[in-house]
C-alpha cells in the first residue's frame, strides 16, 4: 500500500514516508513508530532526504461550515476475557463510534494487532460478519518505554476489541509479550451543541431515549451516516424522517445545511437526486433500487422547509430552490398517471421475509405519497418567495396526484389504503390524501391494525415515523405508549433487552446486520413532543408560537424534558400528584405558549408564582391555558 503524507510535507513542500503505513475509512490503520522522524515538525529539522513534492490538480477546496469532529466519551474496558486462541476481547460496554487509545510497553518490533467489532461469537470472540470486514488496527513498537498511540484517520463503530500480540497489565503474562498497559475507546462524533435533555418516570423510555441518541451520537460526523462501520454513507431518507428527533437534541443546522450542499453536488443532469449524497458509491444490483427511491430523495425538498420551521433560515430555500424544482421535475417524468412506483418503499418493515425492500406496503404508495407531500411543501415555499406562478403549478399537480392516488389505492367500503398497513393508511393520514369525511374511520383502521397485533408495529424505516405523527396528532398517545412498552415483540424495547446499546438496524435486533444504525429512531421525536409536549403551534416559525402539551398515558407519573430553541430554553418538568397534576414550565422571551392542563369538572387551576395566565377553553378534555415568556408552576388540584 502506498505511504500516507504527513502535515510536515505540506509545510515544508517535501514528502516523505510516515509512520502510518496502512489507512482506509472501512479497512483501518496500521503505523509503525520505527518510521518516526523526531522533530520534523521543528524548524532546524534536516528535511534534505525528503523529496519534492508534486503540485497536481485536485477538487475546490471550501470552508467547513459545521462543527469539527472531536473527542467527547472514553470507555474503559468493563472486562477482559481470553479466546481460546489467546487472543483478549476488551468489552467497553457501549457501541459507539470511535477511536482507539492504545498504551503499550515492549520490545522494538513487538506488534499488537486489534479488532473492533459490535457481537462477539458464542466462543467469546468477536466477528465482524454484521459490519463488513476485515478491518483492524495494527501498531508496531519502536521499543522506547510506554508508548501511547491513537489513529489519525480511521474511526469505526464498536464495543469489542480483540487484542493480538500483547498481553493486558490486569492478566498474568506468561508470554512475554508486550504489556498493554491501557486500552481504551474514545468516542467521536460531530460537536453540534446539545439542546435537548429527556427524562421520565418510566425506565424503558429512559434506556429508549439513550439507545437512539447513541446511535445519533454515532452518525453524526461530517455527514449524517446510516451506520459508523460497514458503509459510512449518507443515506438521505433519514435526513428528513429523523431530523426533528435530531432538532430536538442537537444543534445540528449547520451539519442539515452541509447534506444540502451534498444533494445538490450529487444531483444528476436529468434532476434525480440520488439516495445517498455524497454519491461515494453506486450500488448496481436492484438495478436504480438503490439509486431513485423518492422517500430517499425527497429530503433534497423536505429539508430546507424543515430548517425554515425550526429555525426559520429562509436562505436555504432561496440556495436550493433550483435543485428542488428539478428534482420535482425529474419525479414528473416518472410518475405513471401521478403514481411513482420506483425504489425500496417501507424499506425494513416487519414482513414474513427477512427485512429489506418493503413487504406489507405495495410499491408506489409510500413514493406517490411522498411525491404528493413535496408537491404541497413546494407549493408553500414557492409562495414565501413570491414565487405565485410556482405555487399554482404546484398546487395545480397536486390535486391531480391526490386523486390518482385516492383511485389507485383508497378503497372506500373498507376505508383502508392499499393492503390496510401501519404504513400505508398513515402516510396517507399525515400527507393529506384523506377526504376529510374519511379520516376518522382510516385512523380507526390504524389503532385496530396496532390492537389486533397485541399492540406491535410492522412499519419500517420510511412508515413508522408517520404512525407515531398522526397517533399523537389525533390525541392517541396511549396506543404510542402501549406499542413501545414491551420487549417480547420486534422494537426498542426488544432491542434493550437482547443488550444492545445503540439503536440497531432492525427492529428485532438482528445479528447479521449493522447494531448501531441511524433510521429507526422515531419514537426520540415523541419523547419530546408528546411525553414532554414541548411542540410548536402548526403556523409557528423557530418556536415562536409554543405549545406545552404533555402526554399522560399508561404508567408514567412525571416527566423532566427540555428544548433550547432559537429563542432559547422551553422546558416541561411535570408530576401526577395526590388527588391532581402539577407542571414548571419555562418560556423564552419574545414567544408565547398554550399550556393544556387535564382539569377534570371539580379541579381547579393555580400558579404559585402568582404570575399572569389566561384560561382561553378547553381541547379534547384539557384545560388551555394562553401565557407569555417567564417561568410557571401550576397545580391543578
Amino acid at each position: 500500500m502506498a505511504h500516507l503524507i504527513t502535515s510536515s510535507a505540506i509545510r515544508l513542500g517535501k514528502p516523505t514516508k510516515s509512520p502510518v503505513t496502512f489507512s482506509s475509512i472501512y479497512g483501518g490503520e496500521d503505523y509503525n513508530a520505527n518510521l518516526e522522524q523526531k522533530g520534523w515538525n521543528i524548524a532546524s529539522f534536516n528535511d534534505s532526504k525528503w523529496k519534492p513534492a508534486l503540485i497536481v490538480d485536485g477538487p475546490q477546496l471550501k470552508a467547513q461550515k459545521e462543527e469539527p469532529v472531536k473527542i467527547f466519551d472514553k470507555f474503559s474496558p468493563k472486562n477482559i476475557t481470553n479466546t481460546i486462541n489467546g487472543d483478549w476481547v476488551y468489552d467497553l460496554s457501549q457501541n459507539s463510534s470511535a477511536i482507539i487509545e492504545l498504551k503499550v510497553r515492549g520490545k522494538k518490533g513487538d506488534t499488537i494487532r486489534i479488532t473492533p467489532a459490535e457481537l462477539i461469537k458464542e466462543d467469546g470472540s468477536v466477528t465482524q460478519k454484521n459490519i463488513g470486514g476485515p478491518s483492524y488496527f495494527i501498531y508496531i513498537l519502536k521499543g522506547d518505554g510506554l508508548e501511547t498511540w491513537r489513529p489519525k484517520f480511521f474511526y469505526t463503530g464498536f464495543r469489542y476489541l480483540q487484542v493480538r500480540g500483547g498481553n493486558p497489565k490486569v492478566k498474568r503474562n506468561t508470554s512475554g509479550k508486550a504489556v498493554i498497559e491501557d486500552l481504551v475507546a474514545l468516542h467521536v462524533r460531530n460537536a453540534a451543541d446539545q439542546v435537548g435533555k429527556f427524562s421520565t418516570s418510566n425506565e424503558l423510555f429512559n434506556k429508549t431515549s439513550n439507545l437512539i441518541d447513541w446511535s445519533i451520537k454515532s452518525n453524526m460526523v461530517s455527514v449524517f451516516t446510516d451506520c459508523p462501520h460497514r458503509e459510512k454513507l449518507g443515506w438521505l431518507e433519514q435526513l428528513h424522517l429523523m431530523g426533528n428527533s435530531v432538532g430536538y437534541n442537537y444543534d445540528a443546522a449547520p451539519l442539515f445545511k452541509k447534506a444540502l450542499a451534498d444533494m445538490r453536488n450529487s444531483q444528476l443532469p436529468n434532476g434525480l437526486i440520488p439516495e445517498i449524497a455524497p454519491e461515494y458509491v453506486k450500488f448496481e444490483w436492484g438495478g436504480d433500487m438503490f439509486r431513485d427511491s423518492p422517500e430517499w430523495g425527497s429530503s433534497g425538498i423536505l429539508l430546507p422547509w424543515y430548517l425554515y420551521q425550526w429555525y426559520g433560515d429562509r436562505q436555504a430555500m432561496v440556495d436550493y430552490y433550483p435543485m428542488m424544482q428539478r428534482y420535482i421535475n425529474y419525479l414528473a417524468t416518472k410518475a405513471d398517471n401521478h403514481i411513482l412506483s420506483q425504489g425500496l418503499g417501507d424499506w425494513y418493515d416487519l414482513g414474513p421475509k427477512p427485512p429489506g425492500v418493503s413487504q406489507l406496503t405495495p410499491m408506489g404508495v409510500t413514493g406517490t405519497a411522498i411525491y404528493y407531500y413535496d408537491l404541497k411543501i413546494l407549493e408553500k415555499m414557492a409562495t414565501l418567495l413570491g414565487k405565485k406562478a410556482d405555487a399554482i403549478t404546484y398546487a395545480n399537480l397536486a390535486v391531480e396526484v391526490r386523486k390518482s392516488f385516492n383511485n389507485k389505492f383508497f378503497n372506500s367500503k373498507t376505508k383502508q389504503y392499499a393492503t390496510g398497513s401501519q404504513a400505508a393508511n398513515a402516510m396517507a393520514i399525515y400527507m393529506g390524501l384523506v377526504e376529510d369525511q374519511d379520516k376518522n374511520a382510516v385512523i380507526d383502521n390504524l389503532v385496530k391494525d396496532i390492537r389486533d397485533r397485541k399492540n406491535s408495529l410492522t412499519a419500517g424505516d420510511i412508515g413508522y415515523r408517520y404512525v407515531l405523527r398522526v397517533l399523537e396528532d389525533a390525541g392517541k398517545s396511549d396506543v404510542i405508549f402501549d406499542m413501545n412498552s414491551r420487549s417480547d415483540v420486534p422494537g426498542y424495547g426488544m432491542q434493550i433487552a437482547k443488550g444492545a446499546t445503540a439503536l440497531t438496524e432492525s427492529w428485532a435486533a438482528l445479528p447479521t446486520v449493522s447494531n448501531n444504525h441511524f433510521m429507526l429512531g422515531h419514537l426520540m421525536e415523541w419523547l419530546y413532543s408528546g411525553i414532554g409536549g414541548i411542540r410548536q403551534d402548526e403556523n409557528s416559525i423557530a418556536f415562536k408560537q409554543i405549545r406545552i402539551q404533555p402526554e399522560i398515558v399508561g404508567n408514567l407519573t412525571s416527566a423532566n424534558v427540555s428544548y433550547n430553541s432559537s429563542y432559547g430554553e422551553i422546558s416541561s418538568a411535570w408530576k401526577k400528584v395526590n388527588n391532581g397534576f402539577e407542571i414548571d414550565v419555562k418560556i423564552p422571551v419574545n414567544t408565547t405558549a398554550v399550556v393544556y392542563l387535564p382539569v377534570s369538572a371539580n379541579q381547579k387551576v393555580n400558579e404559585t408564582n402568582n404570575v399572569a395566565f389566561q384560561t382561553i377553553g378547553s381541547e379534547n378534555g384539557k384545560t388551555k391555558i394562553s401565557i407569555g415568556s417567564g417561568t410557571y408552576k401550576f397545580n391543578v388540584r
